[in-house]
């Protein structure tokens, strides 16, 4: 949908884009005022696909809750079960085992790595090139498979369950990402050949939709849409979980806030993640996948929270428990929410044709951020 709404007292124009409509990726409703081509303002409007989901959690055990999870960013369904999965540890005191460590940080880069492909394809679709999407889709689709055969799931895996992971590898895990590892190094310089260099794609993206360093902050923008403004906030090096202390990888940042800076950071936290998944293949830990615990959890009285770095940003789990079966209160800390309330002040100043630029580089998944 894509209609005129009327015009404000001074004349500009007010249109809805949404909530149906391929730019805003889901069930997103922006009312933008417009001078000619010029944005003045862009409110988000939510509540389409609203559910409840944190007083959902309220009536679920602390094993049935962590499902939900991957119904938000299902991009990064593996990386939100983990972050609930780390609450209820941190309420039971549970120290898992070394196995289980690792296969939840190789299925996590797994995860942002289809997570950036997909994100890739479609924000070069998004300013007019088509076949980059079909080749993110390729590598995208040998990450999936290697997700079914372990998981039993391509995209909602709920895997990541209180004291390790619900499954052992499958015994062709191992050989299927080194296949991958092989495939991605020789296919990511395309990525950089199709579209990073591209000179109408470059004009699209660079000196579009700038955020400083201190409004990104403000903002409580995180993941790669703040570390393009400099600011570090990788989780997985502030705050280290499972075996992240013990990788050499990199904390990528960017110093232009603008929509190209927020590319190449995505681009670059790619070559990253393979390296990690390279790093951790051939150390797989023997041993149990699963800590033993009770059959019925129950976390003793207290506040508890988590938070791991997703696809898009810092996903905090904060649950309030009374003792019982159940949660009393849980608040999700989802980063879609935040950066897209950074998405008018990036817009502001711009022509209309330039919103599709910046709404690709927030990576936004709806369901992430109403919830």
């Amino acid at each position: 949908m894509f209609e005129e709404v009327g015009t404000t007292t001074e004349g500009d124009l007010m249109i809805n884009v949404g909530p149906q409509h391929p730019s805003t990726h889901g069930v997103l409703h922006l009312v933008i005022t417009l001078r000619g081509e010029t944005i003045i303002k862009v409110e988000p409007h939510l509540g389409y696909i609203h559910r409840s989901i944190e007083k959902m959690c309220e009536s679920l055990s602390y094993r049935q809750f962590i499902y939900v999870t991957s119904r938000m960013d299902y991009l990064s369904s593996h990386i939100n079960n983990h972050g609930c999965a780390l609450c209820v540890e941190k309420g039971l005191q549970i120290e898992i085992p070394e196995r289980a460590k690792v296969i939840r940080v190789l299925m996590d880069e797994l995860t942002r790595l289809a997570s950036h492909q997909l994100w890739w394809g479609a924000m070069a679709m998004d300013v007019g090139a088509l076949t980059p999407f079909f080749h993110a889709f390729r590598e995208r689709e040998t990450i999936n498979e290697i997700m079914e055969e372990t998981c039993g799931a391509r995209l909602t895996m709920n895997y990541m369950v209180p004291g390790g992971v619900m499954y052992d590898l499958h015994p062709n895990f191992q050989k299927r990402v080194k296949d991958f590892i092989t495939l991605f190094k020789s296919k990511i310089d395309e990525y950089d050949e199709m579209v990073t260099g591209n000179v109408i794609f470059q004009n699209r993206m660079k000196d579009v939709g700038f955020i400083s360093k201190e409004d990104a902050i403000s903002y409580g923008c995180t993941g790669p849409t703040a570390r393009a403004s400099d600011v570090s906030c990788d989780i997985r090096k502030l705050f280290p979980y499972e075996v992240y202390d013990k990788l050499d990888f990199h904390e990528i940042t960017a110093t232009d806030g603008d929509c190209f800076a927020r590319y190449m950071v995505r681009v670059q936290e790619m070559r990253q993640s393979l390296s990690i998944v390279e790093q951790l293949i051939d150390i797989i830990p023997e041993g149990d996948f699963q800590a033993k615990t009770k059959a019925v959890l129950k976390l003793p009285k207290g506040e508890f929270y988590s938070r791991v770095e997703t696809a898009r940003g810092e996903f905090g789990v904060y649950i309030i428990s009374e003792g019982g079966t159940t949660p009393y209160r849980i608040k999700f800390r989802s980063p879609g929410f935040s950066n897209l309330s950074a998405l008018d002040h990036m817009a502001r100043g711009h022509k209309i044709g330039d919103l599709v630029a910046i709404m690709g580089t927030l990576d936004l998944v709806i369901p992430d951020i109403d919830r």
